[in-house]
């Protein structure tokens, strides 16, 4: 049976972001939280693991935070590792050549404070800008509904020529989204682009400076040092809600909860509800939803490539670059949040040649491929050929250079599709049965499928469970606020 109701329990199936902010928001406030992992490692699609091929210790996937993720940095700072994560106020955008653009802040307030590097942008020309301008000044100033296009449509619409789509809109939107222009519906592309000038520290990346997986193990101690407890390989083969409690089947075995909350993917979530009338209606919204591919291509050259910690590469299939032997901090110290200054060193083009002049100091690095469909039927040699012949026209330091090992990594399913009218079928975090919620970035959050979203779904779910136990909490954070001109649009 369940626990006494004097420190309720609650189960919570799958250790991904969602689950990992439920459990440790929850431990903090009266709750005897179980935790079920099926895999021997928590973060979900953002974790890490040793790669059976290469002997090294690779990321799922590269997983970035912006200043605008409110709730994610909340909660890294909660478990205390945001002095893990590397700020960076730079982008560089790289042409195939070489030639290299820079997109920084300025004293400007915003959203002009990007202004200036936008307006030297070489890849762009003068018109090209001047329609880009005229769209961006839409987007950030009205709001937008979801009226069945596709933002590509709006595109066309807005007078959008094809270089500002291809070099600009592209790059922008496709790494954001997970999801090619003519699957996304108008509000999320809109959505990234206010996110992300709303003020100077909106569109800061941070970059894990340890393997993902490692981050997260701070989330382990924090439940378990509260009374909670996390069991990994133990995968949830089916949920049983009733009025009363829930009862979950673990590794064959029943065991009862006062609350529960599933954290798992949509796809996951149809296999372990009950086959009952009451489901149709979750399970009828759960088959609509599709997913998007990322590939990730991991290089390990045996010389200095480049000295840019990450970049983001136009015109060609590879669409970042990730420096990781840049990123990673082998000390495991990380780098202090100090208000989340920038870390990156200003790097200008001498000071880069002389850097891949250097031969015997190893570079590891991640190519990342948002929406990769076109990479689901290549074989792993295709992709690395491929991802090499690209990023040789990149980075010249690349061409001399020897490939000592490589592999690729396909997360086929790795978002959901944010198409248009998608938001009509993502469900909140209650269901049918009074003490079962849900959690994952693919609810109704308000974000896309992204880290931020998926935390908020777990804080959103906690919120409902501390409901249902008659001890209202508020763990969501409140949204980046608007700086400079931006005050006046919300």
């Amino acid at each position: 049976m369940a626990e006494s109701r004097s420190q309720p329990t609650v189960a919570i199936v799958g250790g991904g972001l969602a689950g990992l902010a439920a459990a440790c928001a929850l431990s903090d406030s009266g709750f005897r939280v179980t935790l079920f992992e099926r895999r021997p490692f928590l973060g979900g699609r953002a974790s890490s693991y040793e790669h059976p091929g290469t002997g090294e210790v690779v990321d799922n996937c590269q997983h970035v935070l912006f200043g605008s993720c409110t709730n994610l940095i909340a909660f890294y700072r909660t478990i205390g590792i945001l002095d893990k994560i590397r700020w960076f106020d730079r982008m560089t955008f790289v042409e195939p050549g070489g030639r290299q653009s820079v997109l920084q802040p300025t004293f400007l307030p915003a959203p002009l404070h990007v202004t200036p590097s936008f307006l030297g942008f070489k890849f762009l020309s003068a018109w090209d800008k001047i329609v880009l301008g005229k769209a961006l000044a839409v987007l950030m100033t009205s709001s937008s509904k979801d009226d069945g296009r596709s933002f590509q449509d709006w595109l066309v619409q807005y007078g959008q020529t094809a270089a500002a789509i291809e070099r600009f809109w592209k790059p922008i939107l496709v790494s954001a989204l997970s999801e090619d222009l003519d699957q996304i519906a108008i509000p999320y592309a809109a959505q990234v682009v206010r996110e992300s000038m709303k003020a100077r520290e909106a569109r800061r990346m941070g970059i894990p400076s340890v393997p993902l997986t490692n981050l997260y193990d701070a989330a382990q101690e924090y439940v378990t040092s509260r009374g909670g407890s996390v069991r990994f390989r133990n995968g949830v083969q089916s949920v049983a809600p009733s009025e009363r409690d829930i009862s979950f089947r673990v590794q064959g075995s029943e065991e009862e909860f006062d609350y529960g909350i599933a954290a798992v993917p949509f796809d996951s979530l149809a296999k372990l509800l009950p086959d009952l009338p009451e489901a149709s209606d979750l399970k009828r919204k759960l088959a609509i939803f599709k997913t998007s591919p990322i590939t990730g291509v991991h290089l390990w050259f045996d010389r200095k490539i480049s000295a840019l910690p990450h970049a983001i590469l136009l015109d060609r299939t590879i669409q970042w670059m990730f420096h990781k032997s840049v990123l990673l901090d082998r000390s495991g110290s990380g780098t202090a949040e100090k208000g989340m200054t920038s870390v990156e060193p200003r790097i200008d083009p001498k000071t880069q040649a002389r850097a891949t002049a250097s031969v015997g100091t190893p570079s590891y690095v991640e190519l990342v491929i948002s929406s990769s469909k076109c990479l689901i039927d290549k074989s792993r040699q295709e992709i690395i050929d491929l991802a090499l012949r690209e990023l040789r026209e990149f980075f010249p330091g690349a061409r001399d250079a020897n490939l000592v090992k490589a592999t690729v990594i396909k997360e086929v399913n790795a978002t959901f599709s944010p198409v248009p009218g998608i938001d009509r079928y993502r469900p909140t975090n209650a269901t049918p049965w009074p003490r079962l919620f849900l959690a994952g970035d693919w609810t109704a959050t308000g974000w896309p499928a992204t880290m931020e979203g998926a935390v908020r779904s777990g804080y959103l779910a906690a919120e409902a469970v501390a409901r249902q136990a008659g001890n209202p909490k508020v763990f969501l954070v409140p949204d980046l606020h608007g700086t400079g001109f931006m005050r006046l649009f919300g």
